[in-house]
């Protein structure tokens, strides 16, 4: 049975918008802190309340983090290291210093692997609101 021409796209619209509803803030990639290296945690959360989730995400030499997104955050490194990074740009190595902060204000996404001899941490902070 054809329905109507008419019919067809009112239903087309509904469908849309309901994905547009059920889709909003879905990410396909994990947050940091369900993203790990081989089946491991590589972040623990240090402060979680209404405004702010910490958390800090350690990296031994040969771990990374699999692709994640990231909300808005600053971030802050405790032990710096080498690593490689993949992302929207492309892939590049980086040193990345003790002391070093960085920020986004919005969503970004990235893969990253520690490539150094040394043990790297960072703090993430990822606003709420």
């Amino acid at each position: 049975m054809k329905l109507p021409q008419k019919l067809d796209c009112t239903y087309l619209y509904l469908v849309l918008l309901l994905l547009l509803v059920t889709c909003k803030n879905k990410h396909i990639l994990p947050d940091p802190l369900e993203a790990g290296w081989n089946g491991e945690a590589v972040c623990e959360v240090i402060e979680d309340n209404e405004n702010l989730r910490v958390l800090k995400c350690t990296f031994a030499p040969n771990v990374g983090h699999e692709k994640h997104y990231h909300n808005p955050h600053f971030g802050y490194t405790l032990a710096g290291g080498k690593f490689r990074i993949t992302d929207t740009t492309g892939t590049r190595e980086v040193d990345v210093p003790t002391g070093y902060s960085f920020s986004k204000d919005e969503v970004t996404s990235h893969e990253v692997l520690n490539i150094g001899k040394t043990t790297a941490v960072f703090l993430i902070m990822e606003y709420k609101k």
